[in-house]
């Protein structure tokens, strides 16, 4: 069975991830966004108190405050990130976008080690993700999908009760809520969504009430 832990971090209040298998603890950090250093040691408690492997470290899109912590995690751990090729030209806007935002400390952007696209499976033990490309909030925006335990990472595609922004460079309105009736709104309505921001959600609560649709 697949659990998730989650972490607000930043000043962005962005939902850092930690996915695992609960029988074999092999484990992928989604969105690691922790910027202080209070941040990390509680992200590293978690996983070594678990017992945790992390196997994978992935983004389910590169805008600032989802990859702030993904140089220390590539360093903690010796995996490095995978996301989207299409978002791939964020990672080197990092440091200057973090300084427009006024953020004093030092942020290390850091490369990615793979990619991930639309129909690649990411094996967790006995678990599988499935990635779903869903842009419009940032060009390579993606979603991860468990259908054996009902969970979908939604990244900044889909909140409660909103959906992401599409005035950044790579948004599009029409692409994304699109996006998000042909491929996320047809999963089974009791999936539980884990977005990027704010609190979790259902697509059967999304379908009915979400005003974006």
């Amino acid at each position: 069975m697949l659990s998730v832990k989650n972490f607000v971090f930043n000043p962005f209040m962005e939902n850092t991830l930690v996915v695992y298998d609960e029988t074999t603890l092999e484990a992928a950090i989604v969105d690691c966004g922790c910027l202080y250093e209070t941040e990390r040691r509680e992200l590293k408690k978690f996983i070594d108190d678990n017992r945790l492997k992390v196997k994978y470290l992935l983004n389910t899109h590169l805008h600032l405050d989802h990859q702030f912590g993904n140089a220390w995690a590539a360093a903690e751990y010796g995996v490095l990130p995978r996301a989207d090729r299409n978002d791939e030209k964020l990672i080197g806007n990092l440091t200057s976008q973090a300084m427009i935002f006024g953020i004093p400390e030092r942020v290390e952007a850091q490369p990615l080690g793979g990619y991930i696209a639309e129909g690649d499976e990411i094996r967790l033990g006995n678990a599988t993700l499935s990635v779903i490309s869903v842009p419009g909030h940032s060009a390579g925006s993606v979603c991860l999908y468990c259908a054996q335990d009902g969970i979908l990472i939604a990244g900044d595609v889909l909140f409660a009760g909103s959906i992401g922004r599409t005035d950044l460079p790579g948004g599009d309105f029409d692409l994304l809520t699109s996006g998000i009736r042909q491929k996320l709104f047809t999963l089974p309505p009791d999936t539980k969504v884990y977005p990027g921001h704010g609190p979790t959600t259902t697509i059967s609560r999304e379908i009915e009430s979400n005003p974006f649709f």
